[in-house]
């Protein structure tokens, strides 16, 4: 039946849902490619809490949809920004969700890798700092997890300049017992991480973020990068040291960076792959038998929902993505951590429903129709 999606000036349009999903088939990991998926947390809606509460999780739901992840052969890249990270998820929960998440992913045989950051201390001196990632790292690696070393924070007010960001994470490396994914995460997502690694000159930013690896090369596996500078990290792959790999983290122009050139390419560490899940998973699955044209065939078309989701202001992607989960069935409600589903418009989340659509994302368009519909109805939308 149609549906009546409200449009940005006010009106309504009439919209066709799709009748028939894609069928995208679990498979095993990639062979061309390392891939993770950042994935959200799901809230458990009959918890007493405000939006400053801790926040109260739906483990058996959010154990479930990593597991959705990890049949389709994608990594799962755990305790991010993705799952609200500072958003409505604290540190006690984010370790819960590493030591739950990680014990789930050693049972089916599931890669895993965890964030590591300083949010248990909204604010400190270095050493407190030093002593908060120290922490963090612990716990993830006691989990049996890969570490991601996160932006911090604390560490943008704290750091004089280039020369405390070297320290601290010179230390942090030097203490990493396996090789470690370093993140650098843009003020785009986070407007704390201004000026990260001593300056707002992104050059002579990336030439301290370059210094810290060629110091300790072989405690890094590979950095994500989140800019949304497609040439920018382009440019930094390519002075990366031999065997440090580049995870894209740029939700615009992710098909073009994992496509890559015929300098390299990209892997993935990607928020957008919480939604897009099954499908990024076959087209890497096409681009592990030499077939780019297929790959981008697929992946190309989903890159309007991606920016839709992503636009400014971008740390609230989230809401999007929750969005989604519900429409496809992954979980029961749409709610959120810290009330979250509040922070985009339902013009926003129409067009997102409808640009998913159209992709063939949804298993059941039918379910994803009837909340969609249910969505429209609470905002008063009856047609």
């Amino acid at each position: 039946m149609t549906l009546h999606l409200p449009a940005a000036d006010g009106t309504l349009r009439a919209y066709e849902p799709r009748t028939e999903p894609l069928a995208f088939m679990p498979g095993t990991p990639f062979t061309s490619r390392t891939v993770f998926s950042a994935a959200h947390v799901v809230a458990d809606p009959f918890a007493d809490v405000t939006p400053d509460s801790p926040a109260a999780v739906d483990w058996d739901a959010t154990l479930a949809f990593r597991r959705h992840l990890w049949s389709h052969g994608l990594g799962v890249a755990e305790a991010m920004d993705t799952a609200q990270r500072g958003m409505g998820l604290d540190w006690a929960g984010a370790a819960e969700l590493i030591r739950r998440s990680a014990a789930e992913a050693r049972a089916v045989g599931g890669r895993i890798a965890c964030g590591v950051g300083t949010d248990q201390l909204p604010a400190g001196n270095l050493a407190e700092i030093r002593a908060a990632y120290e922490e963090q790292l612990a716990v993830v690696e006691e989990a049996g997890a890969q570490a991601i070393v996160m932006a911090s924070r604390a560490l943008a007010a704290a750091a004089r300049g280039p020369e405390d960001y070297l320290e601290i994470y010179g230390h942090l490396l030097r203490q990493a017992a396996e090789p470690v994914i370093l993140h650098w995460l843009g003020p785009m997502f986070d407007p704390a991480l201004e000026g990260y690694w001593g300056s707002s000159d992104l050059d002579t930013a990336t030439g301290t973020f370059l210094e810290v690896i060629a110091a300790h090369p072989d405690k890094v596996d590979g950095v994500k990068i989140s800019l949304l500078d497609a040439g920018r990290e382009v440019a930094l792959r390519r002075r990366l040291p031999q065997g440090v790999r580049c995870y894209t983290g740029d939700d615009f122009h992710y098909p073009e960076l994992i496509a890559g050139d015929d300098q390299g390419f990209s892997h993935a560490l990607l928020g957008i792959f919480d939604p897009l899940g099954p499908l990024a998973a076959q087209a890497v699955r096409v681009l592990d038998t030499g077939d780019v044209q297929g790959f981008r065939a697929l992946l190309d078309p989903t890159v309007e929902l991606s920016r839709h989701l992503f636009r400014p202001p971008t740390r609230f992607y989230k809401t999007g993505v929750v969005l989604l989960a519900w429409l496809a069935g992954h979980q029961d409600h749409f709610a959120m951590v810290g009330g979250l589903q509040s922070a985009r418009s339902l013009t926003h989340l129409a067009r997102a429903y409808e640009l998913a659509d159209t992709l063939g994302l949804f298993p059941d368009p039918k379910l994803a129709e009837e909340r969609m519909r249910t969505l429209l109805s609470l905002y008063g939308v009856t047609r």
